[in-house]
């Protein structure tokens, strides 16, 4: 009876799942949202039973992946947006204490300086980052007009134990090491030179325990969740190793590298989990080594 209730939206997704398990590990009562419950965002009376009694609120549930959108808009947005405004009502009117909103690296587009700063103007090149970007501005407008507590946290290329590797657009990492576990190419698009702030879904799940529990945020404030550091995906495909095989590209932002100076400061966060230890260790998982 005693324990804090948190709600994870997308709770049985990658990056949900995660959260669901560190937030029960540290002794909250979860209660998780998502569409493989036969449960939907946009559910206004679900979301406010639910959400009664929660200290906190994490929005993970989406329909991610760049390419998806671009074929898919509609869709996309009724999830992304409609969905995120859905939670941020029944959060307002269920006395909810923060949400902390998962946004996404791909609200930058193509800037032309590294590292990716904060407050660089929005350059999203599909409908999934331009929807990703418009949930942060509802979470800041909903802080700054109702008085809802909110943070979103752009999350760069996440990656680790249970990514799914299936798909057209499954990511990179997971995908590679599926590829050489059944003894297939890795397929590059592109020249394989393009990069990315690969960042393990560990270090992520820290960032949003310890955007929820500081007291330094909950006004709207948008911060990098990156390593700061990183790959070609040449790289990528050199340590899971196996042959290449190179694709058509297609039309994403050429480089991505976080500026993470903002979460040091107000999260007191850094990644833990370097881009080698945390392939080493998937390739374990996948039986490679």
């Amino acid at each position: 009876m005693n324990k804090k209730k948190a709600v994870v939206t997308g709770g049985m997704g990658f990056i949900g799942s995660h959260v669901a398990q560190a937030l029960e590990e540290r002794g909250y009562e979860v209660v998780i949202v998502d569409t493989q419950a036969g449960q939907d965002i946009n559910d206004a009376e679900l979301l406010r039973q639910l959400f009664f009694g929660a200290t906190f609120v994490f929005h993970l549930a989406a329909l991610p992946r760049v390419q998806y959108s671009i074929e898919h808009p509609e869709e996309t947005h009724r999830v992304n947006v409609d969905g995120t405004l859905a939670v941020l009502t029944a959060a307002k009117e269920a006395g909810v204490k923060k949400v902390i909103y998962s946004a996404s690296s791909s609200a930058y587009g193509d800037q032309d300086t590294m590292p990716l700063v904060e407050s660089m103007p929005a350059k999203p090149k599909s409908p999934y980052g331009l929807q990703k970007y418009i949930g942060e501005l509802y979470c800041r407008m909903f802080s700054e007009v109702y008085g809802l507590p909110t943070v979103s946290l752009r999350y760069f290329n996440v990656y680790g134990p249970g990514a799914d590797p299936n798909g057209a657009y499954a990511l990179a990492i997971a995908k590679f090491l599926k590829q050489r576990t059944d003894g297939n190419p890795i397929t590059i698009t592109g020249d394989g030179k393009q990069t990315r702030d690969f960042t393990h879904v560990r270090d992520v799940v820290r960032a949003n325990i310890l955007a929820a529990t500081s007291e330094k945020v909950g006004k709207g404030e948008v911060i990098n969740i990156g390593a700061g550091r990183n790959a070609t995906i040449n790289r990528i495909a050199e340590l899971i190793g196996g042959r290449v095989e190179y694709i058509a590209p297609r039309l994403e932002p050429h480089d991505t590298l976080a500026d993470n100076s903002l979460a040091k400061r107000l999260l007191n966060w850094e990644p833990q989990v370097s881009l080698e230890d945390g392939i080493k260790e998937l390739k374990k998982i996948s039986g490679l080594i």
